[in-house]
């Protein structure tokens, strides 16, 4: 009798014990799945184009390289929110630069070893600078960006794809070029963590 009285004893502890432990688990391991979705969503950056009407030009720039109201100072006009990419490298990923040239005043992103800097600098552009890092690979929740170039204005322009393109050639763009693949985020992406 005293065996199964300690027995008793020893299952209703045991339930105390578990009782303070289980939330205390769930609340560890819930709290590692949030800080990780967190730090995955600090490592997005989001990337615009601006477009500069004194030069008939395009830029594609990402969330933090320049401050907005020093673009509007300059004359930048048009944000438009392109995709998102990511501020550190990763497997899968490729750097993303941006050159300008001060004698045709052109800006143009390009993906590291898409060119070397040597042809760059030939071709007149300066200013390297580390815009983002884009995906090398479709994904669930990606886009297909390309680079376009205007001939009317002699500028890159950066598109992500939007299914018929034939109103671009109308437009007159050309030398439609693959780049490298952007992440789609809609409202709803928090919500859901499309990613």
């Amino acid at each position: 009798m005293k065996l199964i009285f300690m027995y008793f004893v020893a299952v209703l502890k045991f339930k105390a014990k578990m009782k303070r432990i289980v939330p205390l688990v769930a609340t560890v391991l819930l709290l590692f799945l949030f800080t990780t979705a967190a730090s995955a969503q600090e490592d997005l950056v989001r990337v615009f184009r601006w477009y500069i009407p004194n030069d008939a030009q395009f830029v594609t720039v990402a969330d933090g390289e320049y401050q907005d109201g020093q673009l509007i100072n300059w004359g930048w006009t048009q944000k438009t929110l392109l995709f998102f990419a990511y501020r550190s490298p990763g497997p899968g990923r490729v750097a993303v630069y941006g050159w300008s040239n001060p004698v045709t005043r052109a800006h143009i992103s390009i993906c590291e070893d898409e060119f070397s800097d040597d042809q760059m600098l030939k071709w007149g552009y300066t200013q390297k600078h580390l815009q983002f890092y884009a995906l090398t690979r479709r994904g669930s929740n990606t886009v297909c960006v390309y680079r376009w170039l205007v001939d009317k204005h002699n500028c890159w322009i950066t598109v992500p794809e939007e299914g018929n393109t034939d109103y671009l050639i109308k437009k007159g763009y050309r030398r439609k070029f693959y780049q490298y693949y952007g992440i789609y985020r809609n409202v709803d992406a928090p919500i859901y963590d499309q990613l």
